[in-house]
């Protein structure tokens, strides 16, 4: 079961950073778009959280929290990271998702031929801040996940040298 649980975690990180990264992709390949490239750049943005990051979070906070209360993980690593997890998901469920369909609403509302409002890009310059918040925290928590460091506690006496 936990060979199960990790390699559902793998799939939940590999959603939940794609889905990221090809947002992220996507924004600096159109630049400052008009109208019609803004509505169908979020309409793909939003439609990947649904389908990729939203999804790959819920799933790596599962795993994670199973791991802490069923198998009782409870190493400083596991905190920094469900730490790291619970800022993350405020980030996305209550910052940068109901962002998204803003942005897609300000973009349908101008003209297609038409370079995006002021309004569409003063909220996308805070979805860009909000998002580049989570950097840290995002990298923090897949270097605990992938290296599961010791964080300040001892090493056990059977490694260290005679």
């Amino acid at each position: 079961m936990r060979r199960t649980l990790d390699f559902v975690n793998e799939i939940a990180g590999i959603l939940y950073v794609g889905g990221i990264l090809s947002h992220i992709v996507i924004g600096a390949v159109i630049g400052t778009p008009d109208g019609a490239t803004a509505v169908t750049v979020y309409n793909y943005k939003l439609t990947s959280a649904y389908i990729l990051i939203l999804p790959g979070l819920g799933l790596k906070l599962a795993c994670d929290l199973a791991l802490f209360f069923i198998w009782k993980e409870r190493a400083r690593w596991m905190i920094v990271k469900l730490a790291c997890q619970a800022f993350l998901a405020v980030n996305a469920f209550v910052f940068l998702v109901p962002m998204m369909p803003d942005l897609l609403a300000l973009a349908e509302a101008g003209d297609p031929a038409e370079p995006v409002s002021d309004a569409f890009h003063a909220l996308e310059a805070r979805e860009a801040l909000v998002g580049m918040s989570n950097v840290l925290p995002l990298v923090t928590e897949l270097i605990m996940g992938a290296f599961k460091p010791r964080l300040g506690q001892k090493a056990p006496s059977s490694a260290l040298p005679a």
